[in-house]
């Protein structure tokens, strides 16, 4: 027996509502480490917190696709870890292996079949990429653009990107300017993820939302209209894109974290050169709620991670 920290729904969001740190609690348990064949005994390493998860914390997620986490359960989503002992074949102690299904809890007993096998060369030992750059969000940003986009290199495409700083769109710009765009423009919450986004990823230009008229904003770094539109979060913001877009253009609909708290259908109704991957790490299992709530409003840069053991 083994003594296990996991995170678990306390409550959920009330209607329209916010999440909260609160809505999570942390409990101490005693895990059996005693393996059935095909089982794994797994550390956690790091975990995901993404924006997908708000409509898991409703009764209903409102798609078919994702189900909802059960009050007073653990809950899960993204992880990666290192193997402790193994009755699989495909995994030995010290296998470093992932899962999208891994339970928020700092030690656990998975089927092996639900599991992945990761090369830790293949990010230079930043196992915590396999959560973002190469992972669920930057395989997103680079599917979209490349299946929905329709990029055409030497056109003089122009590219917004809202929820810039975020982990989609973080990736999404840098993808946009390497598959061939002109001009790639952010649009993200703070002066001080702007001059990131500029200085350190490459954009074009930057356009903090909450400051002044972001219709003004986005003529003056987009004078030739928007071609390619990279959306993460729906709402009023993307409606201010959406009416520059050129015709012909093409929305590439990521995401609508504007509308995650809100009770309404999903998806809700419409009216460049790579360089360093960005992270937001906060430590330790008790502080995934707080991470949680953070990522939804905005705090993180780049991919929310918690890291969980060495």
């Amino acid at each position: 027996m083994v003594q296990v920290r996991r995170v678990v729904l306390n409550s959920r969001p009330g209607k329209n509502g916010e999440a909260v740190p609160e809505n999570f609690r942390v409990e101490d348990f005693n895990l059996s480490t005693e393996l059935e064949p095909g089982q794994v005994y797994v550390r956690t390493l790091y975990l995901s917190v993404d924006p997908y998860m708000r409509c898991r914390m409703n009764e209903d997620t409102g798609t078919d696709y994702l189900l909802p986490w059960q009050l007073s359960e653990c809950v899960d989503g993204g992880g990666v870890g290192v193997v402790e002992s193994s009755r699989h074949d495909s995994f030995s102690k010290g296998d470093t292996v992932t899962s999208f299904n891994w339970r928020w809890q700092t030690y656990d007993v998975l089927d092996g079949s639900k599991l992945q096998k990761l090369d830790p060369q293949l990010v230079n030992g930043h196992l915590s990429y396999f959560l973002g750059a190469v992972g669920m969000p930057g395989l997103t940003a680079l599917l979209g653009i490349r299946e929905d986009g329709h990029v055409t290199p030497g056109s003089n495409l122009t590219m917004v990107v809202s929820g810039a700083a975020g982990a989609c769109g973080s990736f999404a710009g840098q993808i946009g300017r390497l598959e061939g765009c002109s001009r790639v423009v952010g649009i993200c919450g703070s002066d001080q993820k702007c001059q990131v986004l500029v200085s350190e990823l490459g954009f074009s230009g930057a356009v903090n939302y909450r400051c002044g008229d972001l219709t003004a904003a986005l003529k003056k770094h987009c004078p030739r209209g928007v071609d390619v539109y990279f959306d993460n979060v729906g709402g009023s913001i993307s409606d201010a894109v959406i009416a520059q877009m050129n015709q012909g253009g093409h929305v590439i609909l990521c995401g609508q974290i504007s509308q995650y708290n809100k009770d309404v259908p999903y998806p809700p109704p419409v009216p460049p050169e790579t360089q360093e991957v960005l992270e937001t790490v906060a430590n330790g299992i008790e502080n995934m709620g707080v991470a949680f709530h953070s990522m939804m409003t905005g705090g993180n840069i780049g991919k929310q991670i918690v890291k969980i053991s060495d």
